[in-house]
């Protein structure tokens, strides 16, 4: 198995690193902006930039470890460019973590420590799938999306492309939450959400 090239060495780096090492895999090194060039990430360095990124296709396997709180852009710009030169996306999944032999988990997509995937789901490529957070059977999670940290999505809920479920939010049962949606911290989902933007609250709504 090739070693890891990590994109983007903030928080959410040192996060997906803790990941990695428990899941065996090598790491080799990390790339960040330039200003960054040379420091080291919980002892891994940073080798180089965006611009590097096609240095390492013969030899490593990538994954995006910038995070996404407000806006996914950032990351899907960087697996495109990962797809456009014909490089590989690892999936990593935590010691911890229990995911479904009945669940399917798309490429670049990481599960975090303590999550729970159960069986029938589908998680799309390039996600988050954050600490302690709750996916129940049958549910369908869109690319680039991220479930935040002791988020629960119950059985039977459709998330769509480049959604973010803010930590110990709830969605029950049979709901679906369109692309491009952000639901604040806390929030509980009881009705399907179309429109795009931001929702808070108990029951949420529209925010901006």
């Amino acid at each position: 198995m090739k070693p890891l090239i990590l994109i983007g060495g903030g928080g959410h780096c040192k996060s997906v690193i803790e990941v990695a090492e428990s899941s065996g895999r090598s790491i080799l090194g990390i790339l960040d902006t330039a200003e960054n060039v040379g420091k080291k990430v919980l002892g891994y360095p940073i080798l180089g930039t965006d611009d590097d990124i096609i240095s390492y296709v013969n030899i490593a396997e990538y994954i995006v470890s910038v995070g996404f709180i407000k806006d996914p852009t950032i990351r899907i710009r960087i697996h495109a460019i990962i797809s456009s030169i014909g490089g590989a996306l690892a999936t990593l999944i935590a010691s911890t973590a229990h995911v479904s032999p009945h669940a399917i988990i798309g490429e670049g997509t990481v599960v975090m420590h303590q999550a729970v995937i159960n069986a029938d789901v589908s998680v799309g490529k390039g996600c988050i799938i954050n600490t302690f957070s709750n996916i129940e059977h049958d549910v369908m999670i869109g690319n680039h999306c991220h479930i935040s940290t002791g988020a629960m999505i119950n059985g039977d809920c459709k998330v769509g492309d480049g959604s973010f479920i803010g930590s110990q939010s709830v969605v029950v049962n049979g709901v679906s939450i369109g692309a491009n949606t952000i639901v604040a911290a806390g929030s509980m989902v009881r009705k399907n959400i179309i429109k795009p933007g931001i929702y808070a609250g108990n029951p949420v709504s529209f925010y901006k």
